[in-house]
């Protein structure tokens, strides 16, 4: 198993201690009854991520030659969402390239599906961040049909764990 970088372990750490939530009357906590998974999952993606999921809206979209994820500001007046957004975007990119799947692996607290296989076949995959005026995507290729497939099993994943509703079939 790979070690987490000082670098991305310290950057996470930052992310949480900022997007910790300020206790309330009646907030619940991950030990207490009725706090699901899926939120739970959410609050480490906000950690991971380094923004708000809820001032942002995901989008996983599968392609014939792999697939992209996009990421946008909720608010076009929200630049430090979207310059978040960008970072993160930027990041994962090169993390991606590198094979390097930390923080799928934090947000989601396993490895998503098609990571081995996107791992193994790194140099065979492409990845390419393209910025949009309030947010940004990753867009993930291949000409080789296995690493297609982990690309699409890795992105069906994030679909159905954010609940996006986007497509599970390549249109």
């Amino acid at each position: 198993m790979k070690q987490i970088s000082p670098v991305l372990f310290i950057s996470i750490l930052w992310a949480a201690a900022i997007a910790a939530p300020t206790p309330s009357p009646g907030m619940r906590f991950s030990g207490q009854q009725g706090h699901s998974k899926h939120g739970e999952m959410e609050k480490r993606g906000d950690q991971g991520m380094g923004f708000e999921r809820g001032k942002t809206t995901h989008h996983f979209l599968l392609r014939k030659d792999g697939g992209a994820i996009q990421v946008t500001a909720n608010s076009a007046g929200d630049k430090s969402s979207r310059d978040e957004i960008q970072m993160h975007l930027r990041h994962i990119t090169q993390a991606f390239q590198s094979g390097e799947f930390n923080i799928p692996m934090f947000v989601h607290d396993q490895t998503p599906p098609g990571v081995a296989t996107m791992t193994k076949l790194k140099d065979q995959i492409h990845y390419k961040y393209e910025a949009a005026e309030n947010g940004g995507r990753v867009v993930i290729s291949s000409a080789n049909a296995e690493a297609v497939t982990a690309i699409h099993e890795f992105l069906k994943f994030q679909i159905t764990e954010h609940k996006t509703g986007d497509a599970l079939e390549v249109k």
